[in-house]
């Protein structure tokens, strides 16, 4: 067996035959390796730490960049922001303005109306929209424009979405229908005076065609969503759901104008001081705003009388067929309610292609010094002259199969749009401080083929049993005379009416 010793101050072993050396530890020095190897070490913790700042300072501009960058719109000038509201606003307008003429079918069958009652039914609309035109220009002179329009939104929204609870009641029915119009009407004025007064001469038609174009993208989805909606949730869906998007807009519209500014208690309380007085001064200006508007001057000049009588001509073509066309797809060339709301969606959608070219092409001729009266002649003949031509076509015995009697119509009304760059610039053209005015008293009168044509030719189809006749014949002639009287007459001259006053 082996044995061990143990010594002090001697090392320890082992004897077994074998014998070991005595081992001793002592700490060693540090080597140059060593210290390259603390150097990196500490060098790269530096770096890390080094990377984080940056990385965190990287994040934190970020950060920063996305807060003055979101919106997506919130750099943009606050002319484009004006317009780019105005025209979705539109876009919902004409989205509720068309939904009854594709509801208009199945609710005369469900309630037995004929086309004498239909007819009644849709030219309600307009005597709201009527009897809404100056009021709602002599109130955008006064409140401004963009006021007037927020207003308008939130009237036509609600009343829209009435429709059904009043629907089986006639004069409940037709006062819906007269808000929707009433509430709409302001909203022409209101976009007028907005664009008089924020947009420059030179970018004036592509203003006016951006918004009034909304018009055309309305129709066109409103026509698209209108028959899916009514064979899957039934008639009543459309006008709750469009009248839901109205008020949304509203909301919307609150929020994007005030969400971001926020007011202690003091701020709100000198806020408030500034509001009492200002509703006191735009009462005092709203009671003598009557006297102050020249309607003697407005009435002895012949480019105005032009104006009302071509605004008149283009709104008998217009919502006459906004209106009965898809009726008439339905009825005259046997299409399913489906495709024939689909194939109204055509003329509207070409038009939104046929403005942005006519406005640009107004601008470049106006930029490259041709006479804006000269220009504004040219636009309004064309929108004037191609319907007549292609509802002529149309009307004529020709032969011609159902899907090019839609191309027929769906070019002449598409170039009809280029009076978005006609009729509808000349008002801000002779004056941008009465423009809104000026539009209200025209499109009075423009609304007046709404009450009186629409209601007409239900009245001519049920004792013509003619589309030709109820429909293409009056539009034919208005369009033909008003072109003659806006080639004599019109005139995009500036001109001081007070003075003249």
């Amino acid at each position: 067996m082996a044995r061990l010793t143990l010594r002090p101050n001697s090392s320890c072993f082992f004897s077994y035959r074998t014998s070991f050396k005595r081992f001793h530890f002592h700490p060693s020095p540090p080597s140059s390796n060593s210290n390259l190897n603390l150097r990196v070490v500490s060098s790269a913790q530096q770096n890390v730490k080094e990377t984080q700042k940056v990385t965190s300072k990287a994040k934190s501009l970020t950060d920063l960049q996305l807060d003055d960058n979101w919106p997506p719109w919130k750099n943009l000038p606050q002319r484009y922001k004006l317009i780019g509201t105005t025209s979705l606003a539109f876009v919902v307008c004409n989205m509720d303005k068309v939904n009854l003429s594709v509801a208009i079918i199945p609710m005369s069958h469900q309630f037995g109306w004929n086309s004498s009652t239909a007819g009644l039914v849709q030219s309600s609309f307009f005597w709201g929209y009527a009897l809404s035109q100056l009021p709602g220009g002599w109130l955008a002179r006064i409140f401004g424009g963009r006021n007037v329009l927020e207003v308008g939104v939130l009237i036509w929204s609600v009343a829209t979405a009435l429709v059904p609870l009043l629907s089986g009641y006639m004069p409940g029915l037709l006062l819906s229908r007269i808000l929707v119009g009433i509430g709409e009407g302001v909203s022409p004025s209101a976009a007028t005076d907005l664009i008089a007064r924020s947009i420059p001469l030179e970018e004036r038609s592509r203003a006016v065609a951006f918004v009034f174009g909304g018009l055309s993208v309305g129709s066109v989805m409103g026509l698209l969503l209108a028959p899916p909606l009514i064979q899957n949730l039934g008639w009543e869906s459309v006008f709750y759901i469009f009248g839901f998007l109205g008020i949304a807009w509203f909301l919307g519209f609150q929020v994007l104008e005030g969400g971001e500014t926020q007011l202690n208690a003091e701020s709100l309380s000198s806020a408030q001081d500034t509001m009492t007085q200002s509703w006191k001064t735009s009462m005092k200006e709203l009671n003598g705003s009557l006297k102050d508007v020249p309607w003697k001057a407005f009435f002895q000049s012949r480019a105005v009388w032009a104006m009302i009588y071509a605004h008149f001509c283009g709104s008998w073509g217009h919502y006459n067929f906004l209106s009965w066309l898809p009726t008439f797809f339905s009825e005259e060339l046997h299409l399913n309610l489906t495709e024939a709301a689909w194939v109204s969606i055509l003329p509207p959608l070409a038009s939104i292609f046929v403005t942005n070219l006519a406005a640009q092409l107004a601008d470049n001729l106006i930029s490259g010094g041709v006479e804006t009266t000269k220009v504004r002649k040219i636009c309004q003949s064309i929108a004037f002259l191609s319907p007549a031509i292609c509802m002529t076509l149309s009307s004529l015995d020709l032969g011609l199969p159902p899907w090019e009697i839609v191309g027929i119509l769906t070019a002449g009304l598409a170039l009809s749009s280029f009076a978005l760059s006609g009729l509808y610039c000349t008002h801000q053209d002779m004056s941008p401080e009465y423009a809104s005015i000026l539009l209200g008293i025209t499109n009075t009168v423009g609304a007046i083929p709404g009450i009186v044509g629409v209601a007409l030719t239900g009245y001519l189809l049920d004792s013509t049993h003619s589309w030709s006749l109820s429909l293409f014949a009056p539009s034919i002639f208005f369009y033909v005379t008003g072109t003659i009287i806006w080639l004599v007459f019109a005139s995009s001259k500036p001109q001081n009416f007070s003075e003249q006053n």
